[in-house]
């Protein structure tokens, strides 16, 4: 290990006690959506003294922290979001969620405790960086749009631009303390399907007279997994996931209508697209085939988030820096997760990676995942976050990206 590593890694450490205080602080309080002011509160206090300049937009409670080097040069952004999720928590964790229905359940607290311990850490250590870090506290990550809010509101673009942009995410099912990612296609786009199917309601003893929609529903589900295995390709795949079916009021009424709600997932545009137009022709023939009708509607959530593999290969060559050939296993296919992230990698050269938090004790395949009630972490872990944090921030100040 270089001498630079061993500061970011001994320093990382010395950090690791007060970074877990205000992780779970922040877990404690769980907040949703583009406004956290007791999260954004925590924030300020942990960085309470430093010489750093923090700004704020009009759209959300986000943060941009920039710590300036002693030498102009390149800017590196580094991101963490801040926001929980809409769900109960059931762990036996004495800092539990206070607050009824809500949960960081996705490791966000983690990220945003890491983040700032990574502002201190280049704080102290400011004289080795050769340009400026901006450091994004991110709200709404959860379905809100959160970093195109930040992006709209100017914060990301403002003087001086960042060149390269890294970030992280904790996972449960990658062991303990490595980092993993690959370049290209990493996490998935999103969207939201609803597809409303009418036909006529009547008496049950009697679906001759009707036009019963619910048989017409599930034969649209059926379909559709059909659709996805036959005409979008196996190498360039897409999830879809009808998880709601909604209709009907008793047990001898047929109803008028049906709804059915939900995902799609795909690691290109060019797949995504090719299953929204597919996805409504198939469920409008059906329910033409059975003299119904079917109302679909596509809400579109988050684009593809595409690593830059330079910045995965610089990340990679870092984590190795510091823990060892071991420290980084490559990932062998994207995740059918999602990320605004991909908003910020559309405009500036970057990556995100997963780091391994399993519980001590227990196999990571078998550890509750990400937005399980039950999800938890070896905060241990956050001590290499803030290591990797510092260090890619260094790396690319040094030298920007690998050719």
């Amino acid at each position: 290990m270089s001498e630079n590593g061993k500061v970011w890694l001994d320093g990382a450490k010395g950090l690791l006690p007060e970074t877990v205080t205000l992780r779970r602080k922040i877990h404690e309080h769980p907040e949703l959506g583009l406004h956290l002011p007791k999260t954004v509160a925590a924030v300020r206090e942990a960085l309470d003294g430093l010489d750093v300049k923090i700004e704020t937009g009009p759209s959300t409670s986000g943060l941009i922290v920039t710590l300036q080097g002693p030498t102009q040069g390149r800017t590196v952004l580094l991101r963490g979001d801040m926001d929980a999720l809409p769900m109960p928590e059931d762990t036996d964790l004495p800092f539990k969620s206070k607050e009824p229905g809500r949960m960081h359940a996705c490791g966000h607290d983690s990220h945003t405790a890491m983040l700032a311990g990574a502002v201190k850490l280049l704080h102290k250590n400011r004289a080795k960086l050769a340009g400026t870090v901006k450091f994004m506290f991110q709200p709404g990550e959860e379905g809100h749009f959160g970093a195109l809010r930040m992006i709209e509101d100017g914060l990301i673009d403002k003087h001086p631009k960042p060149d390269g942009a890294f970030a992280m995410h904790i996972t449960p099912n990658v062991p303990t303390g490595i980092f993993t990612a690959k370049a290209g296609a990493f996490m998935a786009s999103t969207d939201t399907i609803s597809i409303r199917v009418v036909g006529k309601g009547g008496h049950a003893s009697t679906p001759q007279f009707c036009v019963d929609p619910m048989p017409v529903a599930c034969e649209i589900v059926l379909a559709l997994q059909s659709f996805v295995t036959r005409k979008i390709s196996a190498f360039d795949p897409v999830v879809l996931t009808i998880a709601q079916i909604n209709g009907g009021t008793t047990n001898n009424v047929i109803p008028e209508a049906v709804t059915l709600i939900g995902t799609l997932r795909s690691v290109s545009e060019a797949s995504r697209k090719r299953a929204k137009e597919g996805l409504k022709r198939v469920a409008e023939k059906v329910a033409e085939a059975h003299e119904a009708r079917a109302e679909v509607t596509l809400t579109a959530g988050y684009d593809v988030t595409v690593n830059d593999g330079r910045m995965v290969a610089l990340a990679a060559e870092t984590v190795r820096g510091l823990f060892g050939e071991h420290g980084f296993a490559p990932m062998p296919a994207p995740v059918m997760g999602a990320e605004d992230w991909g908003y910020v990698l559309q405009r500036i050269p970057g990556c995100m990676v997963f780091l391994g938090v399993a519980p001590e004790g227990c196999d990571h395949h078998h550890a509750a995942p990400c937005h399980s009630n039950r999800m938890m972490l070896d905060e241990n872990a956050m001590a290499n976050g803030i290591a990797l944090y510092a260090a890619v921030a260094e790396r690319f100040l040094d030298g920007g990206l690998p050719a």
